[in-house]
């Protein structure tokens, strides 16, 4: 299936400000970029650098006063879509290399802490049938709540509250993953369906020797997302990092299945 994808941003800098911006659907396999566009107000300066796992790319910017960006991309996504509950799981010492990183807690994904409620909840299980399961645990224990969260908000904040947002979502899935022995990775994608229409979040777990995301809150199918990047947590993908003060002015995402 094809994506149509529209986004405007529009927020104000009160003085010369760094900006790392990462909003672009990815050029990888499982996705073709048919057609893109990316208008810039006139910045200071402007530099294209690989993204996490060289998925997708990261821009450099620096700019004063206002920042408009309008984003406009027609994607193919032609992605094998698998049952992750059939595929297996590797033992860490045959995991690559690349993976391992996504073993370990992270800022918002303290893995760590989950390693007795993972055995004692999901430990009959193994696999992908493990990770399923998680998911399906996930999906019933939050509630789908807009402003519940915010930006410190850890995977274990969520777990004692029961509610958040698909980074939340992500987030706990992420971190029961991890602490199940199973690699995974926070995806920021573009989907069809997403409410309220944003940037929205998935895991991407590591089974059967490839990357398969998985959308916790039910609003996104892993044959309909283009993903824009992936990182350990949110904080690796964020669309937009000031390294300064900045405000937010409007901000539209609109993506339409064609």
């Amino acid at each position: 299936m094809r994506l149509r994808i529209n986004v405007q941003l529009d927020y104000g800098l009160a003085r010369p400000c760094d900006l790392l911006l990462q909003i672009e659907a990815a050029a990888i396999p499982g996705q073709r970029i048919v057609q893109a566009q990316l208008d810039l107000s006139t910045c200071q300066h402007f530099a294209r650098v690989p993204a996490q796992d060289h998925v997708g790319e990261r821009i450099w910017l620096r700019k004063e006063g206002q920042l408009l960006v309008d984003y406009r991309a027609t994607v193919a996504i032609e992605r094998i879509v698998r049952d992750v509950a059939s595929l297996p799981a590797l033992p860490p010492h045959r995991l690559p290399g690349e993976t391992v990183q996504y073993l370990l807690p992270s800022r918002y994904c303290p893995s760590h802490q989950f390693t007795d409620f993972v055995n004692e909840r999901f430990g009959h299980l193994a696999g992908g049938a493990r990770l399923a399961a998680m998911r399906d645990w996930v999906a019933g224990h939050l509630a789908y709540v807009p402003g519940s969260s915010h930006s410190e908000t850890t995977a274990a904040d969520t777990f004692h509250a029961g509610q958040g947002v698909c980074r939340d979502y992500a987030h706990l899935l992420i971190t029961l993953a991890r602490a199940g022995e199973i690699p995974a990775r926070y995806a920021s994608v573009y989907a069809p369906g997403v409410t309220p229409p944003d940037f929205h979040a998935v895991a991407e777990v590591f089974l059967g020797g490839q990357w398969h995301p998985v959308d916790a809150t039910g609003m996104a199918q892993a044959a309909e997302m283009a993903v824009i990047g992936v990182g350990r947590d949110s904080g690796d993908v964020a669309f937009l990092t000031a390294f300064g003060p900045l405000y937010f002015r409007s901000q539209s995402v609109e993506v339409t299945a064609l």
